[in-house]
């Protein structure tokens, strides 16, 4: 099974960054998306962007449009997500998920959360 590996989660006061990576290991070939999902305790989970890797397509929710950017680094399917402006509505655990399901557009991909690989989150925390 691939392995998905979240790192650089931490605290940080409203207004600021932080940069989370995933860094996926045990794949051969390119993930045909990769994203990032987020989770509050007693909610669902949200989708929060969403890259196609070969396109370098890229979709975010509305709340954190113009404030996040996912990009993907290498052929090794290492992909980050960079948070500005952070808001205390962004508390939450963070997901790094990768391969979506055939054909499947970056809304329904972020809606579904239909990704065959996952990790196993690493905690954002802003603070007011």
């Amino acid at each position: 099974q691939d392995q998905l590996v979240e790192s650089g989660g931490g605290s940080v006061e409203a207004g600021g960054s932080l940069n989370l990576s995933c860094a996926p290991s045990g794949a051969t070939r390119r993930y045909n998306c990769m994203g990032w999902f987020r989770q509050v305790p007693g909610k669902e989970r949200e989708g929060v962007a969403l890259i196609y890797t070969r396109s370098g397509y890229t979709f975010y929710t509305e709340s954190v449009k113009g404030r996040f950017t996912i990009t993907q680094d290498n052929g090794e399917n290492t992909v980050n997500l960079r948070m500005s402006s952070l808001k205390p509505e962004d508390t939450a655990v963070y997901f790094c998920a990768a391969e979506c399901p055939a054909d499947m557009g970056a809304m329904q991909a972020l809606n579904d959360q239909e990704l065959a690989y996952w990790g196993q989150g690493t905690q954002v925390t802003v603070s007011s």
